[in-house]
């Protein structure tokens, strides 16, 4: 990324705002999303996050830190690693960037294949350019459950190890 383009991206980071998390994921929309992680982790043995940051921190952005990186660091800032089975699932959403990271634990990543994560990617992106952040994100929840069904379905002997709401920075 040239000089330029690094100083835009920073910029667009800096004017967007902490209200912007608030603005697209309102109490109802997190309601909904916590819900239906719930909901998907009945069905199978993973652990899903879902972390939504509106900027990263303008030295970061301004650095040309890159979305997967901060979706790792976070993936280990909030212990998604640390799963029984090694089975978490971290969703990153950077609304600066328009950008969504998934971040798996070896046990999943090992399983699912690049192109269905991706799948699942741009089903939040495609909805969040229509302003349907609640919708989108649940919608991908949902596709996701399905995908770690087939790999992990649940037994009902495990208990949730990670929260289930929605994490904004």
């Amino acid at each position: 990324m040239d000089a330029i383009a690094r100083w835009r991206r920073a910029l667009r980071h800096l004017m967007t705002g902490s209200g912007t998390g608030r603005r697209c994921f309102p109490e109802a929309a997190l309601q909904a999303i916590s819900a239906a992680v719930a909901e998907g982790e009945r069905r199978h043995r993973a652990e899903v996050r879902l972390v939504v940051e509106p900027a990263l921190p303008f030295g970061d952005a301004l650095d040309g830190m890159a979305n997967r990186d901060r979706a790792r660091a976070l993936f280990a800032q909030y212990g998604v690693w640390d799963t029984e089975e090694n089975c978490g699932v971290l969703i990153y959403v950077n609304l600066a960037d328009h950008a969504v990271d998934i971040v798996a634990d070896r046990n999943v990543g090992r399983r699912i294949a690049e192109a269905e994560w991706q799948a699942v990617c741009r089903t939040m992106t495609q909805a969040y350019k229509r302003g349907e952040f609640q919708e989108g994100t649940v919608a991908a929840l949902n596709q996701l459950a399905d995908l770690l069904q087939r790999h992990f379905p649940s037994d009902g002997s495990r208990p949730n190890q990670l929260p289930d709401e929605a994490v904004i920075l």
